[in-house]
Parts: structure tokens; sequence; C-alpha cells
């Protein structure tokens, strides 16, 4: 079914909009910095920077290699590439090495072997990297929010204390979009973060300070959160894994900024790491007693499982086509699958997919059984102090006296088109989608899906392309787990990869695929290093 004139003339205006802040954008905004332009990053040098966590994790309990070296070797990986990349924003080096020798004193001291700590405190002794918008005890929790500078969180978020308690140790925190509503990393309060591959393209959003640090071997595992594709875009721009959890299961408290309206049934905390087997240890961590909700101890036989692949959303007005190079990646991994295994990797075409930008949008403005709208992004953008008035910030945005990005008031404006009562089309195109994808997946399949239409994009070129992060929006407002792969390097020497997306509560099958993945197309690659 077409879109009715009145939807038409809604993508109309969109568009036109935003093709009107870009243009103000590139006249008023300053240049790129030309200090970056050409450069590339050091090679790794330490070999504990190329282990697993769960590697690195076992050393340490065997007294292989000790905390303080691992945790050091961090350090100075960080130290190394964060001027490049602007990922860290605030440090705890200190009490990250005091933390890391309390541990090698627990191990001397450990009377129980080596099983015993493994069962405790998994993660015993391993660098954790964390997003700014989580709560870590003693460091800023600002989310990228000029009038937050200088909140100090005093307390933990539930995930990062669980991995805290498994024997992580915090490094410290990284940059984000403005109020995590932006696919690129960038606000007034810390700067722009740049990708570990091309340092003049965008290393994703919101959580695109720790996907630039993991891709730069500046952290091993870290944690994100997701409505829109926060953790799966930055895991596609840098290289690494990243899995958006089946809503409900790891917890969202202590997070900035709170979910209103029917948002909690959307958003999703996960994990975020370069290699395959951390995300399951990772995610049983994080999901604290929930984790009896999903079968992550389950043995997974791949050639069991039912495979499909889209290739695309079907021609939506609102995003651009998918690029050649990743529709050809998508195909050789369905090739591959049915050669290895012995599957067979069947294309389907789902037409409601075309309406996923109005379906996100919809639904992200829905009220919660109480009748009460989510809180307008004005408000947040205000914090504890009067709503932003988004015309009023363009007008000083032109003139380099406002505090917030422009994505920000650009998505301060198109809120205020929407209408007060949900289009019933749109509704029933998302029911029809959410019927169709839960008979085809049932418990045991799985579908690739584009992560995005394109690689990284250079810097505020997203302004241009708002609605590209639809491809992985859909799927949480769908309430579905996904594993975000990466598949090798492009001809631009960009990560490739691909959405895997599994039924509601079936974390652990697209987790397996994730692991042979990894084997078959080779997981993460060394920024500047071979396709």
């Amino acid at each position: 079914m077409a879109l009715s004139r009145v939807e038409r003339l809604q993508v109309w205006l969109f568009k036109a909009l935003t093709g009107l802040l870009f243009a103000l954008f590139r006249f008023f905004s300053p240049r790129g910095s030309a200090a970056l332009s050409g450069k590339r990053l050091p090679p790794v040098g330490h070999p504990l920077l190329l282990e697993s966590a769960t590697q690195l994790a076992r050393k340490i309990r065997r007294k292989e290699v000790s905390s303080v070296e691992v945790v050091q070797a961090y350090i100075d990986r960080i130290q190394e590439v964060n001027p490049f990349l602007n990922a860290v924003i605030k440090d705890r080096f200190a009490a990250a090495l005091q933390e890391a020798a309390q541990v090698d004193k627990l191990i001397e001291e450990e009377t129980g072997g080596e099983d015993v700590l493994e069962d405790r405190l998994p993660f015993l002794g391993v660098p954790l990297s964390v997003k700014e918008s989580f709560s870590l005890q003693g460091m800023p929790f600002a989310t990228g929010l000029v009038s937050r500078r200088g909140v100090v969180a005093t307390v933990d978020a539930p995930p990062v204390a669980l991995l805290k308690r498994a024997g992580a140790i915090p490094m410290g925190v990284t940059n984000t979009s403005e109020l995590c509503m932006w696919m690129e990393s960038h606000n007034h309060l810390h700067g722009v973060t740049n990708n570990p591959y091309d340092l003049e393209r965008i290393p994703g959003g919101s959580s695109g300070g720790e996907g630039s640090i993991l891709g730069a071997a500046g952290a091993v595992i870290g944690v994100g959160s997701d409505i829109g594709g926060s953790i799966r875009m930055p895991c596609f721009f840098n290289g690494i894994f990243g899995h958006k959890t089946t809503p409900g299961v790891v917890s969202h408290d202590n997070q900035h900024p709170q979910c209103s309206g029917r948002q909690e049934e959307y958003v999703s905390t996960g994990p975020m790491c370069r290699y395959a087997e951390d995300l399951l240890p990772m995610l049983r961590i994080m999901a604290g007693p929930k984790a009896s909700m999903l079968s992550l101890d389950a043995e997974v036989d791949l050639k069991k499982l039912r495979f499909f692949t889209i290739p695309h959303d079907g021609g939506s007005p609102f995003t651009s086509p998918v690029s050649r190079e990743l529709i050809d990646v998508q195909r050789k991994v369905a090739e591959r699958l049915e050669a290895d295994l012995g599957v067979e990797v069947r294309e389907v075409r789902l037409p409601e997919l075309r309406y996923g930008f109005p379906i996100w949008d919809t639904y992200m403005a829905l009220r919660d059984d109480d009748g009460k709208p989510p809180r307008p992004f004005a408000e947040l953008m205000g914090d504890s102090g009067p709503p932003a008035w988004p015309l009023w910030e363009l007008l000083k945005w032109l003139v380099g006296r406002s505090e917030h990005t422009m994505a920000a008031i650009g998505l301060a404006l198109m809120e205020r088109t929407h209408h007060s009562k949900p289009a019933p089309f749109i509704i029933q195109q998302k029911e029809k989608l959410q019927r169709e994808v839960e008979e085809l997946l049932g418990t045991d399949g799985v579908f690739l899906y584009p992560s995005h239409p394109r690689v990284a994009p250079r810097h505020h070129h997203p302004l241009f392309r708002p609605f590209d992060f639809v491809y992985t929006g859909i799927i949480s407002i769908l309430g579905l787990p996904v594993t975000q792969c990466p598949l090798g390097l492009g001809e631009e020497g960009l990560p490739l990869g691909v959405q895997v997306v599994a039924g509601r509560l079936q974390d652990h099958l697209s987790l397996a695929v994730a692991l042979y993945l990894e084997k078959t197309f080779g997981g993460w690659r060394e920024p500047g290093g071979k396709p």
C-alpha cells in the first residue's frame, strides 16, 4: 500500500527541514580539525591488548599475568589513541591501578583454587569501559548536556555494579551524543568523537565513545544502551561485537535520560566487545537474577536453526538505498552458512519494513498505561530548568551561542510535527509486521538484516540522512534481541557488518551465530590492518 497524501507531505516536510538544517550547519559551523586529516592511529603494540576478556581473566587467575600489567597496558593504549579519538572523556586510572593491585593480592591469598575464582569473579582484574550515560560512582554523569556540567554519579547503574562485582575494573567513561538521541557522538560539553578507522568519520551514537575506544583496542569490554541502534550502529561503524538484549532483561535504572511513555518496552542495555566469546558471559552477569529468562546455558546446534535474510527495507522514502558492498557481504554470509552448515538461507521480503521510520517515531511517542505521554525532548534539553525553545536555540546556534547541537535542536523541532493521536495505518503496519516476524522466527529462527545503509559516514553527514538509523530502530520497536557482528573491512578500509536477529528471549541463538561469524569472517580487525 502506498503512502497516503498526508504521509507523503510529512516525508517532504521532514526532508525539507533536515535539508535546511544541514545546509545551515555546513554554512555556519566551523570546519573540522585539519590537525587530524589524513592521520591514522598508532598500531597495537602490546600483545595483551589482543586477548579477549575471557582469556585475560583466565591468565590473571592463573598468575600468568598480573591485573596491574593488564590495566597498565590499557592505560598506555588509551593515552596513546585518545588524543586522536576523544572517546574517553574522564578516566580513573589511579583508582584502577589500585584496584588491580588489590586483585593481584586477592589471587595470591586465594586458597580455593582457580575454579572458585572463576565461578565467583569471572572477569576478575579485567579492564572495563563505561558509557557516560550510565551512573558510575564518582564519575561525570552529564550525557553531553552543558547544563549538567559538574553532575557526578553517586551510585553505580545495576549492570555496571554487577560487572564490578564480577571483578571488572572500570577505566573511565566515554562520550555520547547529546542526551543519547543521535547517531553521532557529538555534544558541546565534550566535543566530537572520531572513528578509529578514519578520523574524519563518525563512530556512531549514542554509544559512540564506547565503540570508538573498543575499536581502537583501548578497551576490551564495555557497556551500552540501545533504543534506536545506539549499541548496534557504533559496533557496526567501529568493527566490534554488540548485543541488544531482549527488552526487560537487563536493568535500565540509573541511566540518563530515563525512559518515559512506553519506551521501556523498546530500550535495551547490553554488552559491547571486540571478541564474540565475551558477549554471553557479559550478558549473564549484566542480567543478574533475570538471566534465567534467557537460555544462555543451552547448547545451540546451528545446523538445526532456520535462517532467513532480508537484504533491505523494500525502498522506504525515508532511508537511503543499501550500498552494494553491504548487500554483497550479507549475501556472502548467507552463502557461507549454506556451504558450511548445509542449511537453507531463505530470502524474505517484509513490505511493512518500508514504514520503519513512521513506526519507530509513532511508538516512541505513545502514552503509557496511565495515559501519560513521554517527556518531550525539549524538556530533557532544559534538564531541571525550563524546557528549551528549539526555534530560539536554532537562532542562537546560528550565531554560535547555543549550548545545544544542531541534531538536538532538529529533534526538538521535529517533535512539534507529531500528531496528538497515532495514525491507525501506522499502528496496523506495525502490528502486521510484528505478527509476521514472530511467525517467521518462532523459537528456532534468525534473520540477517543490514545494520545501516552504508559504512560509517563522514562527520555531521547524518544530519542530511537522519532516518537511516531505522535499520536498527525498527528492530527495537519489535522488541527483539539482536547481535551486531563485524564482517571484515570494505573498499575504503571501513568495517562491514550485519545484524543477526532472533525471536524474543532467544538471545542465545544470535550469540551463537556471532561466534560462527567471528570464526568465519575474522571478527574485529585492527584499524589500519588488512581487510
